[in-house]
């Protein structure tokens, strides 16, 4: 599964699935099994706002250092999912 960063966020690692690229984008946060037990999922707008659609394991302190740094980084991200998928971002 391919990692928007090889290093973690609040504990985890930030990837996406090539299964899941017809959905809008997002990005999962799992440990280093990196599996969808236990991963949280943020959906990701056009601004880096999010979306979460499942909480999974974390905190809500490691949900929103998340967020933010998904909100700092979004661009960023979305042209590593560019590369595989051709879905935008999420309620466009």
């Amino acid at each position: 599964m391919p990692k928007y960063f090889p290093f973690k966020i609040a504990g985890y690692y930030l990837y996406y699935t090539s299964s899941c690229i017809i959905e809008a984008m997002h990005v999962h946060a799992s440990d280093s099994k990196l599996t969808e037990e236990g991963s949280a999922k943020f959906f990701v707008k056009n601004n880096g706002d999010t979306t979460v659609e499942r909480k999974g394991i974390l905190n809500d302190r490691e949900i929103k250092k998340i967020q933010e740094f998904i909100k700092n980084n979004y661009k960023e991200m979305y042209l590593k999912w560019s590369e595989i998928s051709d879905t935008g971002f999420y309620n466009k």
